[in-house]
């Protein structure tokens, strides 16, 4: 199992602190989104003049970047000039750290018929994708905001390369937020899931959106569910914690939670056979 955190998980750690608790916790990659309070990390020394010495940082702890995790969101028309900026940019990077993936969201299409909203998400992936063609990178699309379920990122899909366009598979969205059947999930996207983020959380009719992130196995996401279904699909691909301590400050620290959830999911290996 190859495991992976984001670094919206540890806000406030440098990358010093990173690089030293991902090895200290058992982690093999680490997955960036945002450092030193810059969510384009692209714009820091770290991953500009300095990116071959943080590359060679990265190698000499045995540790890889998992993946880039953009905030491009490909569904808006208007945003594809910032969008193609920014692809290319983090594609620079896959090639300097030989990372594979870029994550991108879709966004949210507001009022735009289903049909329609596909067909431009669609045309914008394809678009963005010229960035990264035949340079071993492929865009990521997360199930997430207006694309959560999986007919709807399925119907993109059949529109894109699938050397290029892939499927980030937050575990916990569309479980959560429209009830999807992790099996159900796995029909209509496997073939094109190449990543997957993972997290846990309760019902709270109190909290915001009726749910409250927690530890692993404090809550009731079928977590052994999940992976039962990926090892018996022949899932090799990274276990990446998405800990939102950045978005949601009053979660436990970093210190707690990555050393938990890494715990936790080398116990699914285990367990979940």
């Amino acid at each position: 199992m190859k495991l992976s955190f984001t670094t919206l998980g540890c806000p406030t750690w440098d990358l010093d602190t990173i690089i030293a608790r991902a090895v200290e916790y058992g982690y093999q990659g680490v997955d960036f989104r945002g450092l030193n309070g810059e969510m384009n990390v692209y714009l820091l020394p770290e991953f500009s003049e300095k990116a071959d010495e943080t590359r060679r940082r990265f190698a000499d702890a045995g540790l890889e970047i998992s993946c880039f995790s953009s905030s491009v969101k490909a569904f808006s028309k208007n945003d594809l000039p910032k969008n193609i900026e920014e692809i290319s940019a983090y594609a620079r990077l896959c090639e300097i750290f030989g990372t594979p993936y870029i994550r991108v969201f879709g966004g949210g299409i507001g009022d735009t018929p289903r049909e329609q909203a596909i067909e431009q998400m669609a045309a914008n992936l394809n678009e963005l994708a010229r960035i990264v063609k035949g340079k071993g990178i492929k865009l990521l699309v997360e199930t997430h905001d207006s694309w959560t379920d999986a007919r709807h990122m399925r119907a993109v899909m059949d529109r894109t390369d699938p050397e290029t366009v892939g499927v980030l598979w937050d575990t916990h969205h569309p479980y959560r937020m429209i009830g999807e059947a992790p099996a159900d999930t796995w029909a209509l996207l496997g073939p094109r899931i190449a990543y997957t983020h993972w997290k846990d959380s309760r019902k709270n009719p109190q909290a915001k959106n009726g749910f409250e992130y927690c530890l692993a196995g404090q809550g009731e996401i079928p977590m052994v569910e999940f992976y039962r279904l990926l090892k018996q699909n022949g899932y090799s691909g990274y276990f990446t914690v998405e800990w939102e301590k950045k978005w949601h400050p009053a979660l436990p620290e970093p210190e707690v939670a990555f050393p938990q959830y890494a715990e936790y999911l080398r116990r699914l290996e285990s367990v979940g056979q």
